[in-house]
């Protein structure tokens, strides 16, 4: 998803304590080595080793406590790495956590602005990707389709046309949290579907501000379903 460069040395940190949480060489509530002793080895300077401990940090896999050093909150999902390289992990919850802010925003116009026609064109896009996720198929271009209507819905332009220009980008993640969604239980499914019907209701209601928090609660749920464990411990 990001742009090709070649990776610091920070960044080869960070791939490689990742990899060490996603097979529990480092368990969830573990505490990971010293920064010192991380260092020594990886062969690199405690720097860089700060660098990549901040970018764990970043992502919320892992969490600092004063006086007693850095443990593992949460690791990625173990069938992640059959959908994405690992270190497209952080570009895929930066999306994420850009849709948080833009669409919850747009859902909370759109319940003050919408019209029939938007309700309709929401109504048949959940329609299709409920149908989808009877079939049990991934439903990436109706979840894309419904998200799109919501914020065509809010009637300012602005919104429509960030989320058509990321298309890709979010097409990227919503296959991956679909893809892993599916390999669930199918109570994780309906649970999907009751996020997006929760939205759908708040803007047929006009309740802006239950329809953003809604929207913010969906797209982060999808984020934090790539990952076991929780950021709350």
């Amino acid at each position: 998803m990001s742009e090709t460069r070649r990776p610091s040395l920070a960044d080869q940190v960070y791939d490689q304590l990742l990899t060490k949480i996603l097979e529990e060489e480092y368990p969830v509530h573990s505490r990971l080595p010293t920064e010192e002793a991380l260092a020594e080895s990886f062969g690199v300077s405690r720097p860089i080793v700060r660098g990549a401990l901040s970018r764990l940090r970043d992502d919320g896999i892992v969490q600092s406590r004063r006086g007693s050093g850095s443990y593992v909150l949460r690791r990625p999902d173990r069938e992640l790495i059959s959908f994405v390289p690992l270190e497209s992990v952080s570009d895929v919850q930066r999306c994420y956590e850009f849709r948080i802010d833009v669409e919850g925003a747009a859902a909370a116009w759109a319940a003050r602005r919408r019209d029939d026609d938007d309700l309709a064109a929401m109504d048949a896009a959940y329609r299709e990707m409920e149908e989808t996720y009877q079939q049990n198929a991934l439903g990436v271009e109706a979840d894309q389709r419904l998200h799109l209507a919501i914020a065509r819905a809010a009637k300012n332009p602005f919104f429509s046309s960030v989320l058509e220009s990321l298309s890709e980008q979010i097409a990227y993640g919503v296959k991956l949290s679909r893809s892993l969604t599916l390999l669930d239980t199918p109570v994780r499914q309906e649970l999907v579907l009751a996020e997006h019907r929760a939205v759908l209701d708040a803007i047929r209601l006009k309740q802006p501000e239950v329809a953003q928090a809604t929207m913010r609660h969906h797209i982060t749920a999808a984020k934090d379903r790539m990952f076991v464990g929780t950021q709350e411990d």
